[in-house]
């Protein structure tokens, strides 16, 4: 008997930034677990994930927005007589819910049904879940999903009601025991069915190569904006610069500061020591992972909240056996052990940055115990195989009926 379908509810697919959600669906899908992809909204990126032509789930892109009131009225009518009855009550009592939340909401419970799709699961806490929220509710079905980072912390001008969503859902998952914690602390007795799963990566993609012993080279990598933290490793490439030392750091990505890291490189005469060399292909960024003597990811708490949950190439560099330097930022303390994995310095602080750094680059050994203790620990917690069929459990549990709270009016 196969496994009942599963569908993803993700606000774009794909996205180059979400490698994590295509590891979770090829795991899935090595598994035998059906999976249905369905999209709210257009695709923006340009570049992708190397793997993403792996996925062999069909993916469903919502309509964003109806055309006019006949197309409303259209699906209104699709959705009497497609959906169970008490969904016709529910949707009256959805007073909280956007027009654009409730017609995608109603698309994807007609989909569920007509597909014989038996749960939901989203990734984020904000609209993803919001219409898979709906949409389970109207489709007679349960939903869980997971909370990373921005869905937790980011100040929202509007109500995101995330204490209804972790109340309503059989299940919800996080990224790290720091999330879990906060959750808990933040919306008490609504978060008691929060559990923690890390992200996880097929390692099989990702062979341990010992660091080379005459590396020089420092690598980041990760969209340029705020939270990330690139403003502070220039900062702090600047004042190794100013100790004498030659520095060459790469900063591989693209984002809305660009054109900010470039004027702080070129006011600090760095141009010859930091390289923002834009977005590059996943097989050409494990290229420059192996090449580089230290991985920096200097994440910060951005001014609106919004921080890095525990990052993905993070786990992609320490898999590859590229000693990393981090910051105490949400999870990250919890896959970057200060001394035992790599280096956790303090958020913002450029000096303890450049500090650890230099540490790395001057001492081969060092850098070769980070190596073999950092993939270690990605072995043991962080293989997706093993921590997709933890959420799978979860789903068969849900769809299952134990611990599915009630559903409740949006």
């Amino acid at each position: 008997m196969s496994a009942p379908k599963i569908g993803y509810v993700l606000k774009r697919y794909p996205r180059y930034s979400e490698t994590f959600i295509v590891n979770e669906i090829l795991a899935h899908e090595a598994a035998g677990q059906p999976i249905e992809i369905f999209s709210l909204r257009p695709v923006e990126e340009t570049h992708f994930q190397d793997n993403l032509g792996k996925v062999r789930a069909p993916v469903t892109r919502l309509t964003e927005r109806l055309k006019n009131p006949d197309a409303f009225w259209r699906l209104m009518m699709r959705a009497r007589a497609g959906l169970p009855a008490a969904s016709w009550t529910l949707l009256g009592q959805m007073k909280n819910s956007s027009g654009q939340d409730v017609a995608q909401a109603l698309e994807l419970a007609l989909a569920c049904r007509e597909r014989g799709v038996a749960h939901l699961h989203a990734h984020f806490g904000t609209v993803s879940t919001t219409v898979a929220r709906l949409a389970a509710q109207l489709a007679g079905i349960g939903y869980t999903f997971t909370a990373h980072a921005k869905d937790i912390y980011f100040d929202y001008e509007e109500n995101i009601r995330l204490d209804e969503k972790l109340r309503d859902a059989a299940h919800v998952v996080t990224v790290s025991d720091y999330n879990v914690g906060y959750l808990e602390q933040r919306f008490g007795q609504d978060a008691t069915n929060v559990s923690r799963i890390y992200n996880g990566l097929d390692l099989d993609r990702f062979a341990h190569q010992n660091p080379a012993p005459d590396a020089t080279d420092i690598l980041a990598v990760g969209r340029l904006v705020e939270k990330k933290g690139f403003h502070i490793l220039i900062e702090a490439v600047r004042l190794m610069r100013d100790q004498g030392r030659s520095v060459r750091c790469t900063i591989v990505g693209g984002g809305d500061e660009a054109s900010y890291l470039a004027a702080q490189i070129a006011a600090a005469d760095l141009a010859d020591a930091v390289t923002l060399a834009g977005p590059r292909p996943q097989s050409e960024v494990i290229a420059m992972m192996r090449q580089a003597a230290v991985f920096a990811c200097p994440c910060v708490v951005g001014h609106d909240g919004n921080r890095d949950g525990l990052p993905t190439v993070l786990l992609e560099a320490m898999a590859l056996g590229t000693p990393c330097v981090s910051t105490a930022v949400t999870g990250i303390p919890e896959l970057v052990r200060d001394g035992q994995t790599g280096f956790c310095v303090p958020e913002g602080d450029p000096q303890a940055l450049a500090t650890a750094l230099a540490r790395m680059l001057d001492d081969a050994d060092l850098r070769q115990r980070f190596s073999t203790a950092g993939r270690a620990l990605i072995a043991q917690e962080f293989d997706q195989h093993v921590n997709a069929a933890r959420l799978r459990a979860i789903w068969h549990d849900a769809i299952a009926g134990t611990d599915l709270p009630q559903q409740r009016s949006a």
